[in-house]
């Protein structure tokens, strides 16, 4: 989904709930959808004073909070201590891996996983409205340095 189309759905939702569509607000909405990776608070913070020095911290929280309220952003518990988020609206459901060495975020679909829990949903009659599926362990590269191994040219060219 492109940002004009995010932008009047996320002023739409603002509306609904009887907030008012700043300018803040607008730059902060357009500033997640300018990167298809996952970011923090804080860095959309640091690009907030980048492109605005008078850009305050409690209203790029707010406007994150939002935004995760209406389905824009889901957030992503990066094992870290960190709260990391990603646009979703107009983007396909995927699950992560993460590595707890390196914090690298491997994204991946699986249809048997989301078969499986639609039919465990069902078994239980549980009336399904998302979910979020986060496996952690260490990546291959992380494996092979735990390991003592040297990185090979194909661990280095699949790394971040």
């Amino acid at each position: 989904m492109n940002v004009a189309t995010a932008m009047r759905r996320f002023e739409l939702h603002l509306r609904r709930r009887g907030l008012r569509v700043t300018e803040p607000r607008r730059s902060i909405l357009e500033l997640a959808w300018s990167t298809h990776r996952h970011f923090t608070a804080e860095d959309l913070f640091r690009w907030a004073r980048e492109r605005d020095a008078r850009a305050s911290r409690a209203t790029v929280y707010r406007t994150l909070a939002l935004m995760v309220e209406g389905g824009f952003l889901a957030p992503l518990d990066g094992g870290r201590g960190q709260m990391l988020y990603e646009h979703i609206l107009g983007h396909h459901h995927h699950d992560h891996m993460i590595c707890l060495e390196c914090g690298r975020i491997i994204e991946f679909r699986c249809d048997a996983i989301e078969k499986l829990q639609e039919e465990q949903a069902r078994k239980h009659r549980f009336q399904l409205a998302g979910h979020s599926l986060t496996l952690e362990g260490y990546c291959a590269g992380c494996t092979r340095q735990q390991a003592g191994a040297p990185e090979t040219d194909e661990a280095q060219a699949a790394s971040p």
